[in-house]
C-alpha cells in the first residue's frame, strides 16, 4: 500500500506542471469573472387580488373567472413582445440598447423579470413582479411601469367582460322581443283567418246550432201544415165552394207573429224569464207587433177613393186570396229554411274544423309562452348584466391592489462574488484531477515490478531501477520550474490581454454559454 502511494505521489508531482496550470486557469477566470461581473439590484412590488365589495348574494358579477385564471391571463398580457419592448425603450434599460435587436432586448427582459404567485384555499392571492438590473431606480422604475401595465390590463379585462356580456344580453333581449312579437301576429292572423272555429266561442256555435235546428223543425212543421192547408183549401172549395170558414186570412207579419208567439209559448215551458233566448223572443214579438199596426194605419191612410166615371177592378176570388196567403207564407218558410240549412252546413263546419284549429292554436301558443320564457329569463340577465358592469365601471367588483410598491433597493442582489469564486476554484480542481486520471488511465506502460506481475504472469527474481544522472536531475527541475512559471505568468497574462484586447471574459463567456446551450 506504501509503495503504491509513493509511486503516485511521484507521478503526481510529476505531472504537477500540467494539472497546476488547469487548476489556474480556471480559477483565474472565476476570480475574474466573480471580479468583472457588474453589480446587480433587486426590488419587487406585491399585487393583492381583492375581493368583490358588493357582496354576492346581493348583487353577483357577471365575470366568473377566478383570482389565479386572472392572473395568468393578465400575466400572458403582460410578458408580451409589445410590452417588453415598450417599457425597455421608455426607461433604457440597457446601455447598449440601440446596438440590441429586438429580440434580444425581449429575451434579455424576460431573463430578468421574475413573477411569483400565491393562493390558495383560505389565503389571499397574491402576486409578486420583480426585476433585476444594473441600477437602482431603473428597477424600481420598470417593476412600476409593470404594475401599472398589470393594473390597465385588470381593469379593461373586467370592463371589456362586462361590456361584451352587457351587449350580447341586449342583443338576445332585441332578438327575443321581435321573435316574441312575430309569434304573437301570426297567433293574431291565425285567428282571424278562422274566427269561424275559434276553441273560445265554440259553446255559442253549439247553443246556436240546437236554436237553429229547433227553428228548422218548427219550420219544416209549419210548412208540412201549410201544404196540407192548401190542399184542404183547395178540397174544401171544389167540395162546397167556400175557401173556409173563417175570416180573411192572416198576413205574412201576423202569421209571423203568431209563429213567434207559439216559440216564446214552448221556450217559455222549458227556459225561466230571464233566458236570452225568452228575452229575445219578446223582443222580436214587441217589434213585429208594432210593425203590423203601422202597416195597418199606412194602409188606411192610402186607401185611394173611386174615381168618377171609373169602374172598380173585379174583385179576387176568396180561393185567390187565400191560396196567395198560404203560397206567400210557405216561400217564406222555404227561404228561412234555406237560410237555415246554410248556417247550419257552415256552423257544422267550423264545429269540425275547431279541433284541428285548437291543436294548432295551442302549439302557437305553446311556442309563444317558450319564447316569452326565453325573454323574460334574457330581460332579468340584462338587469345583472347592467349592474354588473356599473360595478365593474365604479371599481366595486374583483380587483388587483398594489399591497406593497417597489422601492428603490439600496442594497445590491448579486452577483455572489465568493461563489463565483468558489465555483471556479472548484472547476480547476476538478480539471486536475481528471487531467491526472485521464493520463493514467491512458498511460499502458509498465512502470512497476507488480505491473509485469499483472500484464505477463512472470514473477521477476530482482528490479533494477533507472539511474538518473546529476545532469539530467538538473535539467529535470530546471523544466519543470519553468513549466511552473509558464503556467503561474503566462497564463493570468493571457487573461488579462483577452478581457483587455478582445472582449471582457464576462461577456466571452456568456455568449459561449448562450452558443453552447
Amino acid at each position: 500500500m506504501i509503495p503504491d502511494l509513493r509511486f503516485y505521489f511521484r507521478l503526481l508531482v510529476r505531472r504537477s506542471p500540467a494539472m497546476a496550470a488547469l487548476f489556474l486557469l480556471a480559477s483565474c477566470i472565476g476570480l475574474l469573472v466573480a471580479v468583472r461581473q457588474p453589480t446587480t439590484y433587486t426590488t419587487s412590488a406585491t399585487l393583492l387580488v381583492e375581493a368583490q365589495q358588493i357582496p354576492d348574494s346581493m348583487v353577483r358579477s357577471t365575470i366568473d373567472t377566478n383570482a389565479t385564471e386572472q392572473l395568468e391571463v393578465i400575466q400572458q398580457r403582460l410578458m408580451t413582445r409589445t410590452n417588453l419592448l415598450d417599457v425597455a425603450r421608455a426607461g433604457n434599460v440597457f446601455p447598449n440598447q440601440s446596438e440590441m435587436s429586438p429580440d434580444e432586448v425581449v429575451s434579455q427582459m424576460q431573463s430578468r423579470t421574475f413573477i411569483r404567485r400565491s393562493s390558495g384555499r383560505d389565503r389571499a392571492t397574491l402576486m409578486t413582479l420583480g426585476f433585476r438590473g444594473d441600477s437602482p431606480r431603473q428597477v424600481a422604475a420598470v417593476v412600476n411601469q409593470y404594475v401599472t401595465i398589470v393594473l390597465e390590463a385588470n381593469s379593461s379585462f373586467r370592463a371589456e367582460r362586462a361590456e361584451n356580456t352587457l351587449d350580447f344580453f341586449e342583443q338576445e333581449v332585441s332578438n327575443f322581443s321581435a321573435e316574441l312579437n312575430n309569434r304573437s301576429e301570426q297567433i293574431v292572423s291565425f285567428k282571424n283567418q278562422n274566427a269561424d272555429a275559434l276553441p273560445e266561442n265554440l259553446n255559442f256555435r253549439l247553443e246556436r246550432q240546437s236554436f237553429l235546428q229547433e227553428r228548422l223543425a218548427r219550420a219544416e212543421r209549419d210548412l208540412d201544415a201549410l201544404t196540407a192547408q192548401r190542399a184542404n183549401t183547395i178540397r174544401l172549395f171544389e167540395n162546397s165552394g167556400l175557401v173556409s170558414a173563417n175570416a180573411a186570412p192572416d198576413s205574412p207579419e201576423e202569421a209571423q207573429l203568431r209563429a213567434l208567439r207559439n216559440d216564446l209559448r214552448r221556450a217559455l215551458s222549458i227556459y225561466s224569464e230571464q233566458n236570452p233566448r225568452v228575452v229575445l223572443l219578446r223582443n222580436q214579438i214587441n217589434a213585429l207587433a208594432a210593425q203590423i199596426q203601422a202597416q195597418d194605419a199606412e194602409a188606411e191612410a192610402e186607401a185611394p177613393e173611386d174615381a168618377p166615371g171609373e169602374s172598380p177592378p173585379a174583385p179576387a176570388t176568396p180561393l185567390d186570396i187565400s191560396l196567395a196567403e198560404i203560397d206567400t207564407r210557405m216561400d217564406t218558410l222555404r227561404a228561412e229554411i234555406t237560410t237555415i240549412n246554410e248556417e247550419l252546413t257552415e256552423l257544422q263546419g267550423s264545429i269540425e274544423r275547431t279541433p284541428a284549429i285548437r291543436i294548432a292554436l295551442e302549439a302557437m301558443e305553446r311556442d309563444q309562452q317558450n319564447t316569452r320564457n326565453l325573454y323574460n329569463s334574457a330581460v332579468q340577465r340584462l338587469s345583472e348584466a347592467r349592474m354588473g358592469e356599473r360595478i365593474e365601471l365604479s371599481a366595486r367588483g374583483e380587483r388587483i391592489t398594489v399591497l406593497e410598491p417597489a422601492a428603490v433597493p439600496t442594497q445590491p442582489s448579486g452577483p455572489n462574488r465568493l461563489k463565483i469564486a468558489g465555483m471556479g476554484i472548484f472547476v480547476g480542481l476538478s480539471l486536475a484531477g481528471g487531467l491526472f486520471l485521464l493520463l493514467e488511465i491512458l498511460n499502458q506502460s509498465i512502470r512497476r515490478p507488480s505491473e509485469i506481475e499483472s500484464s505477463l504472469e512472470i514473477t521477476p527474481l530482482v528490479t533494477i531501477p533507472s539511474f538518473e544522472s546529476a545532469s539530467h536531475r538538473y535539467w529535470r527541475r530546471v523544466a519543470l520550474l519553468g513549466s511552473t512559471a509558464v503556467v503561474v505568468v503566462l497564463v493570468p497574462v493571457a487573461l488579462w490581454a483577452i478581457d483587455t484586447h478582445y472582449m471582457p471574459l464576462d461577456v466571452l463567456f456568456a455568449k459561449l454559454k448562450n452558443k453552447l446551450l
